[in-house]
């Protein structure tokens, strides 16, 4: 067991967290929830001894291992992704290469009665009582597991770390925290960057596989199906619910609930005490009474309640002009970059009112096949946009479009028409802009902050063919929630790109996936579609397993 023990953090005057204690077991998945700035990245940081609380501890048996996936990766180095990903083996290398070099040593001397020679002894003996009580691993089998599983090809262990995406490169180090089989693992956004089928071996992995997991994550589907537990961090407390994410959303909800009635009560006690003394102060029958009510007073514990989330605006795009009955129609759409072709052959038409998702592995063309919708890169083949189609397109680099020396005001107040225009202050608020960045000019801005503003920019323009690749990245659950209910009343055209499973869930009634050079279509729901490709994968590996035999 792992206990966090009357942890504080203070910084400038602030108080993140205060006196908070919980105890870690073996098996729990927990997900760790609060809003923004609440401190729960900083609190994974302390468990994983990357930061120091300002009072407190952690306590953990000596031969635990604790493993910690930050958010941010700055790793460099010029090994291949098979050698970065054995290195997770390397302790038990050392071990070996220790263990042969003491042997060594010993064959070599011949000063047998000596007390040196008997600490070699020693030593020999217990790092061998060590080595041999690990499992037997076959390393390489292990390592190639782990990468296949988290999306990576035979043809990418041979490849320098140096050629992948922040993204690829994050997957590197989460195979090495895998491998290592830690006692508890902590995850902060571990699927940002992963496609759907990875996001799902990764989930099986953490069901069946790993002991205990705290993670922190904006994917809804991804917390529900893992976690047992929720840790939500409000106002420098926590609340321990041994439930998973939906059922915390409930029983957080009847807490509040309870609370304000609470306090709605108290204030109430509260007032009607002050009027007394207001009235009696000066009434000499009544100064005990007075003086009594005015010590309970200043002694009254007050109740509080939880913040509350103010961002539940309900967003609605303006009215879609009418397009022609097909905004976008393929014929024999192939792409390549040289010699590497990306995909080919593909052919279908999108109706008007239809709402489809591009999901696949990364790099097999989602977001190429996007950028040859909207005309930014070359293709064979025929392509085309139907009568009065008006495109509104949310990149992934969407950020860096926008005008560095306009203010996050003047952004969206340039592109708000009609009645929003009185609600831009609840909109800025909804995507946590609050009244103190108002003024502040896009350049200073983060690019989590840059992409939620070119979010809030699209859905003030009226377009009837919305293309959204990987819109919510960036994105809390609670914005998700008001991106989403915003899109289901979206009345146009609309291919979304995004592997968040949830979030497509409802919004869409087509998938296209993208793999094997192939685009193929799937009627159906998101749901439909991935219960059809567990059951593929099944059969598939059913197939390989009797081919061995």
């Amino acid at each position: 067991m792992i206990s966090v023990d009357g942890l504080s953090l203070e910084f400038g005057g602030t108080t993140l967290f205060k006196d908070i204690s919980f105890a870690i077991n073996d098996k729990d998945r927990i997900a760790l929830m609060g809003k923004n700035g609440a401190g729960k990245s900083t609190l994974l940081k302390i468990i994983a001894g990357v930061k120091a609380p300002s009072r407190g501890k952690i306590s953990a048996p000596p031969d635990a291992v604790i493993a910690y996936l930050p958010q941010h990766l700055l790793t460099e180095d010029s090994r291949t992704v098979f050698e970065e990903a054995s290195q997770a083996f390397s302790h038990i290398h050392a071990m070996e290469a220790e263990i042969e070099s003491l042997n060594q040593q010993l064959a070599s001397r011949t000063d047998y009665e000596s007390e040196e020679y008997y600490t070699l002894i020693e030593q020999v003996s217990t790092l061998s009582e060590k080595f041999y009580t690990i499992e037997e691993i076959n390393f390489d089998a292990e390592v190639e597991k782990i990468l296949l599983g988290l999306g990576f090809l035979r043809s990418d262990f041979t490849r320098p770390t140096s050629e992948f995406s922040g993204g690829w490169r994050m997957r590197i180090e989460l195979a090495k925290i895998l491998l290592k089989k830690p006692d508890l693992i902590l995850l902060d956004e571990p699927t940002n960057h992963m496609d759907i089928e990875s996001v799902q071996w990764f989930e099986d992995f953490l069901i069946n596989s790993a002991k205990a997991v705290i993670l922190i994550s904006h994917d809804k589907a991804f917390v529900d199906n893992i976690t047992t537990r929720t840790i939500e961090i409000t106002m420098g407390r926590i609340y321990d619910y041994r439930v998973n994410y939906s059922s915390y959303l409930q029983l957080r909800a009847e807490r509040r609930e309870q609370q304000q009635k609470q306090f709605d009560e108290q204030q109430k006690f509260i007032a009607d005490n002050q009027e007394f003394i207001e009235r009696f102060k000066g009434t000499y029958s009544k100064t005990n009474q007075v003086q009594s009510r005015v010590r309970m007073l200043e002694k009254l514990e007050l109740v509080e309640v939880d913040e509350e989330d103010t961002s539940a605006l309900r967003l609605k795009f303006p009215p879609s002009p009418r397009s022609g009955s097909y905004p976008v129609i393929l014929e024999d759409v192939s792409k390549s970059y040289g010699d590497h072709l990306v995909f080919s052959g593909a052919s279908f038409n999108i109706s008007r009112g239809e709402r489809v998702a591009f999901v696949g592995k990364n790099g097999e063309g989602k977001s190429t096949l996007v950028r040859c919708i909207m005309g930014e890169t070359p293709f064979e083949g025929k392509l085309s946009l139907g009568h009065n189609t008006f495109t509104g397109y949310f990149a992934q680099n969407a950020a860096s479009m926008l005008d560095e020396e306009a203010t996050v005001f003047q952004t969206i107040d340039e592109v708000a028409k009609g009645d929003i225009r009185t609600k831009i202050r609840d909109l800025l608020g909804a995507f946590m802009f609050g009244g103190d960045s108002w003024d502040k000019k896009v350049k200073v801005l983060s690019g989590g902050e840059r992409t939620r503003l070119a979010m809030i920019k699209l859905l003030l323009e009226p377009v009837n063919l919305l293309i959204l690749d990987e819109p919510t990245n960036h994105l809390d659950m609670k914005t998700k929630d008001i991106l989403k209910s915003a899109l289901m009343d979206y009345d146009g055209t609309m291919i979304l790109v995004s592997h968040d499973r949830d979030f497509l869930s409802g919004l869409v009634g087509k998938v296209y996936e993208f793999g094997n050079k192939q685009v193929k279509e799937h009627l159906g729901n998101i749901s439909s579609f991935l219960a059809k490709k567990k059951l593929e994968n099944l059969k598939e590996l059913e197939r390989s397993n009797k081919s061995k035999v």
